[in-house]
Parts: structure tokens; C-alpha cells; sequence
């Protein structure tokens, strides 16, 4: 699965790649991850 390149820091692009892969919501308050399928929360 390739993922846009929204956000440029490759430790927080894991972090969305296994938020959308296990299906769990992520806690964040940084707004580029609402750009992926990833499901936020705040």
C-alpha cells in the first residue's frame, strides 16, 4: 500500500500506515493526518 507523501516526517507516515492497517483511531492534534485515511481523534 503506498500512502501519499502529505506528510513528510517518516516516523509519523508509520504511525498512519498502521493506524489505517489495524483499523484503530489515532490521537493527534497534527491536522496533515486528517489528509489520510486514518481515522483522528481531537
Amino acid at each position: 500500500m503506498a500512502f501519499s507523501l502529505h506528510h513528510r516526517d517518516p516516523f509519523d507516515r508509520l504511525l498512519i500506515a498502521q493506524a489505517v492497517l489495524e483499523h484503530i483511531p489515532i490521537l493527534t492534534a497534527d491536522e496533515q493526518f486528517r489528509r489520510y485515511k486514518a481515522e483522528v481523534l481531537w
